[in-house]
């Protein structure tokens, strides 16, 4: 597998995000299959890892730290702080955001012993809060960095003036966003921000939460506990324009040997190469395919061929929810 560099921490060039393995897409899998599905990744070269207290909650922390567990020091653990705890029911979206400095200080604990860990490799604000200054959230991160809890420091979904301030107390490694062909919002001020400060990206949902396979189409039917059932972006009439960007990858990948999802990866692996993809996926043959995308390439002739077709698709429906779009770009 290649490698890739998010600031001063080096991962393989595609990771996995586990969020999935424990719900949000549909019921939770088998644990033991997920556990054994994280150490084939690892078996296949996939070194950076993907989580967060909020997945579950909790239980896809405890999940990931099982399975890695044996790889101590060989594997990158991403996890997050950042929502708000609702009594027992846990840390969720929809309670808002805490980020003040003792919230943050209690969630590193927390993670680190769910996580079977001695620090965090790599410590995100899942989401902005407007109500605590940046430069506080991001000295709670120093803090925790100089006791030896956390080793590097990242943001999520945080805008590119909240980039540059955080990066001025505490060194930001990585930067996390969704970006993919079909939502390219970050190309506008998160990557020259992450370009001029030397910050990785890490790309989140890189197959369109599983559209960009295609294996979604107009008659797909989604569980009401799915999260995509909630998504205008893939309400049944908004899929039905969409599918024009998977044909276009379909037509790119029957011409490369490759499948729509590969195409999709390799497109964002070609972007900058300090980009890392985090697929998620709860199935073998998924993995195998998202990894194999590493060897996919695309010639400068494939990308601008790409780009000139893209640009004349429009895509359909916001890619969130209101209530969880307007938490993000802050």
């Amino acid at each position: 597998m290649q490698k890739r560099k998010l600031g001063n921490l080096e991962v393989s060039a595609i990771g996995l995000g586990c969020m999935t393995m424990t719900g949000g897409y549909s019921v939770s899998p088998d644990r033991n299959e997920m556990i054994a599905l994280i150490r084939k990744a690892v078996e296949l070269g996939v070194t950076f890892f993907d989580t967060d207290e909020v997945y579950g909650p909790w239980i896809n922390e405890e999940l990931v730290g099982e399975a890695l567990e044996p790889f101590k020091g060989q594997v990158v653990i991403a996890t997050k702080f950042g929502f708000r705890h609702d009594g027992d029911r846990g840390p969720s979206p929809r309670t808002g955001t805490d980020s003040r400095p003792e919230q943050i200080k209690r969630v590193a604990e927390a993670s680190l012993k769910r996580l079977r860990v001695e620090a965090l490799d790599l410590f995100y604000q899942h989401r902005v809060d407007p109500n605590v200054p940046i430069e506080d959230v991001a000295g709670a991160v120093k803090e925790l960095i100089e006791a030896g809890k956390v080793k590097h420091f990242g943001l999520s979904e945080a805008g590119a003036q909240t980039i540059r301030r955080a990066h001025a107390v505490c060194p930001v490694a990585a930067v996390q966003f969704e970006y993919s062909l079909w939502w390219r919002k970050p190309e506008q001020e998160i990557l020259p921000t992450c370009e001029a400060l030397g910050i990785g990206f890490v790309a989140y949902s890189p197959l369109g939460k599983g559209f960009l396979t295609g294996k979604i189409d107009e008659n797909t039917q989604f569980d009401p506990t799915d999260l995509r059932s909630r998504i205008p972006r893939f309400t049944p009439e908004a899929r039905q324009v969409n599918k024009a960007l998977v044909e276009l990858l379909t037509a790119i990948a029957e011409r490369k040997g490759a499948t729509p999802a590969q195409i999709a990866l390799a497109w964002l692996l070609a972007q900058r190469p300090w980009i890392v993809p985090i697929p998620g996926t709860t199935k073998l043959h998924r993995l195998e395919e998202n990894v194999g995308a590493v060897d996919v390439v695309l010639t400068p002739e494939d990308l601008r061929e790409i780009e000139a077709a893209a640009s004349k698709i429009q895509i359909q429906g916001e890619r969130y929810p209101e209530d969880l779009e307007r938490m993000s770009y802050l």
